[in-house]
């Protein structure tokens, strides 16, 4: 497998197939629309993916289509990708991909602040292909100062959204716990709210990653006792006012709520939908810690972040650019989702380009 770096900003859109189309229609399109069909990346069964030719989705009352430049992948998507008892294969065409971005390329009835041709960041089921629709309010105008920068805006008010609820002050001191593309966004955010950050990572890689977004101290998750007395030493206690478990396992779990200090805050970021898990509630009792699961579920509070998220980047108080590290045509999603299961050296996060 050979990494796919590209620049993305060089893509560029048919801007005819973009113009405005009549005015009082009940759903509003491009002028040179496509012709009823679309190429869109297919699970078919556990680790195979295949690109396939799909009916074009219409926006109903409320929604947008846009035609797609490209998509985050998720880590969320690799439990369908790999396999499991309760999927049913094969998945509709795009699924589960929900992290596109792209141009606004027709309009339901209803939609208002939206027109034909606007450069958009969208939340939907059917990203991993080159059109998709999606409810208006779950989708976020870009500014042209972004014009050229891939947005894949939903992993972004993620971490938003998590950080938020952290509740973090100048001068404290951050622990975070997982070192991936949500694991560095929030070591940026907590260092640019002038916090102290100590970043915990397996790979080093990540932990140079973490620095150069802002980290002050890194330490390898290479024991759970080194790691504990390591991050002890360098707050001079037990534990750190904040602590953000960004992996998604039991271990890193473990190992959060050892290092978070008495009155201390927990926030759960990582995403634990492959099995239960036990927590030491007699130390998180003993210790009075707030345990926060940062994780959301309103469309509404997603669709904030994103408009955080955009803000953050065009402001230029968050780049996440370095952390996109492969970028793939869609016919490579299966390449993509082994990257992301294998987390070669070098890895964050990929985008698959329609």
């Amino acid at each position: 497998m050979t990494d796919a770096h590209a620049v993305v900003g060089e893509r560029t859109h048919d801007d005819a197939a973009l113009a405005p189309g009549g005015a009082g229609a009940p759903a509003r399109r491009a002028q040179a629309g496509p012709s009823g069909v679309m190429r869109a990346a297919v699970i078919a069964a556990p680790r195979q993916v295949r690109l396939a030719e799909a009916p074009l989705p219409e926006p109903g009352p409320g929604q947008l289509r846009v035609r797609l430049e490209g998509s985050g992948v998720c880590g969320s998507n690799l439990p369908p990708w790999e396999g499991r008892s309760w999927f049913e294969y094969p998945f509709a065409p795009g699924a589960p991909g929900h992290e596109g971005w792209g141009h606004v390329d027709a309009l339901g009835g209803g939609v208002t602040g939206f027109a034909l041709g606007d450069r958009v960041a969208l939340l939907s089921e059917r990203a991993y292909a080159e059109y998709d629709v999606a409810d208006a309010g779950s989708v976020v105008a870009l500014p042209s100062a972004l014009a050229r920068t891939p947005l894949p805006a939903e992993p972004l008010a993620c971490a938003m959204n998590a950080f938020a609820r952290c509740d973090v002050r100048p001068g404290q001191t951050v622990v975070v716990i997982g070192i991936g593309f949500l694991g560095a966004l929030l070591t940026a955010l907590a260092a640019g709210a002038g916090a102290r950050v100590i970043a915990v990572s397996r790979r080093a890689f990540a932990l140079d990653a973490a620095r150069r977004m802002g980290a002050d101290e890194t330490v390898a998750m290479d024991d759970h006792w080194r790691v504990l007395e390591r991050v002890r030493s360098l707050v001079g206690g037990e534990g750190a006012e904040r602590v953000i478990e960004a992996v998604g396992a039991q271990w890193p779990l473990d190992l959060a709520g050892e290092l978070t200090a008495v009155r201390g805050r927990l926030v759960i970021a990582g995403y634990h939908q492959d099995g239960p898990r036990q927590v030491n509630m007699q130390l998180w009792n003993w210790r009075g810690i707030d345990v926060v699961n940062a994780h959301e579920r309103d469309p509404a509070v997603y669709a904030a972040g994103m408009r955080a998220a955009v803000d953050a980047v065009a402001s230029g108080r968050l780049d996440p650019s370095p952390l996109y590290t492969h970028v793939l045509p869609l016919d490579r999603l299966n390449d993509a989702m082994r990257l992301m299961e294998e987390r070669p050296d070098g890895f964050l996060k990929a985008l698959v380009m329609a």
